[in-house]
């Protein structure tokens, strides 16, 4: 069932897309009728309403403001997940931007038209499971979280454990009296350790390199430097590389006391995985209960796979930060060198200038 024509549809209804919308409503497009905003969720908050319940906002990374309205300054110890969910829907009502939802947008196609001779590129069709929208744009900023990466080791369809990732962990209690491996390099890894271990757990680390921990505050030069390196990946067509080997990990006092007290030293990269544990590349095992994979995730791009946007080399190349070199009635926002709180706010608003420019609105 097609439901309507419009200039824009985002998809994606997290940091990134409340600020394209932001943008589009404030230069003059009108929600409903000039564009919408399609969300998988049932409720605000994008990613961060899935985290799990003890990742309090001071332990979160940092949560950066939408536009035309801060967060303030929210209780550091209250769950991230409750926090973003409040801010977001809110800044939803603040400023007029229905979000249609939960929308789960299953494939983007050209559907033709277009004016002949015109110079106008061919419409695109946003089929879901509640019917399809044609469009002229499309802003995308789906994020991560819908790919979780789970890597493959040798054995790793012998373990009888339990086997969970990021994505799926909702506390330290399920865990108690086990013992649990840690698989992974970044942020959410060193906080699953903590966690465990201040609930009693055994743990083991493992991580491909050596843990990389900086001092260096983690300000907007450093942040400007992160987006450098990224973009430089995806410029030659290759796929995003993970946050922590751009970031690496902020040396805390907390983090400081967890490598003093052994609970941050990895145990380095794994060989294979067995019927009751691990092997690590030193020729050492443990006996693990459970294995909780904290590798990452990968951009949620497979509704997109019919408009074969994709490089050889398995990324995708953006121009000016947003623009999809292969077909320019598609913008991606958090995806590269915008995959940040930062980021995404700021290609937001890129993405919106840049679709407007498209479109041939004239500036407020």
């Amino acid at each position: 069932m097609e439901l309507a024509m419009l200039d824009i549809v985002v998809i994606g209804g997290g940091q990134a897309g409340l600020s394209a919308a932001y943008h589009l409503s404030r230069r003059g497009l009108v929600p409903e009728r000039d564009f919408i905003v399609l969300d998988a969720n049932p409720g605000p908050g994008g990613a961060w309403r899935h985290r799990w319940p003890t990742l309090t906002l001071g332990a979160a990374h940092s949560i950066h403001d939408l536009p035309g309205m801060p967060l303030t300054s929210p209780d550091p110890s209250e769950p991230a997940a409750a926090v973003v969910e409040r801010y977001y829907g809110g800044y939803e009502k603040e400023f007029g931007l229905p979000v249609h939802r939960p929308v789960r947008v299953q494939q983007v196609t050209s559907a033709g038209g277009g004016l002949p001779n015109s110079g106008e590129l061919p419409l695109l069709r946003v089929g879901t499971d509640r019917g399809s929208w044609r469009t002229r744009l499309v802003i995308n900023g789906t994020g991560t979280w819908d790919r979780p990466y789970w890597p493959h080791y040798p054995g790793r369809e012998l373990f009888r454990g339990r086997e969970l990732h990021t994505h799926d962990f909702c506390s330290v209690d399920d865990f108690r009296g086990q013992r649990v491996l840690v698989v992974g390099g970044g942020t959410s890894a060193v906080q699953f350790l903590l966690q465990l271990a201040g609930a009693g757990v055994q743990t083991a680390w493992s991580t491909r390199r050596p843990p990389e921990f900086t001092e260096r505050p983690f300000d907007q030069e450093w942040g400007r430097e992160v987006e450098k390196r990224v973009r430089e990946r995806t410029a030659r067509g290759l796929p995003p590389g993970s946050v922590v080997s751009v970031t690496a990990l902020p040396l805390t006092p907390v983090y400081r006391q967890g490598i003093a007290d052994g609970i941050l030293v990895s145990r380095g990269p794994l060989a294979s995985i067995t019927a009751d544990g691990v092997q690590f590349a030193d020729g050492s095992t443990f006996a693990a209960d459970a294995i909780l994979w904290a590798t990452g995730f990968r951009a949620s791009l497979d509704h997109l796979a019919p408009l074969k946007l994709r490089e050889p080399g398995g990324g995708i190349i953006v121009e000016d930060g947003v623009r999809v070199a292969k077909d320019p009635r598609v913008f991606l926002v958090g995806y590269g060198p915008s995959a940040s709180t930062l980021g995404a706010t700021r290609a937001g608003r890129a993405a919106a200038l840049a679709a407007i420019e498209a479109l041939g609105v004239p500036a407020l």
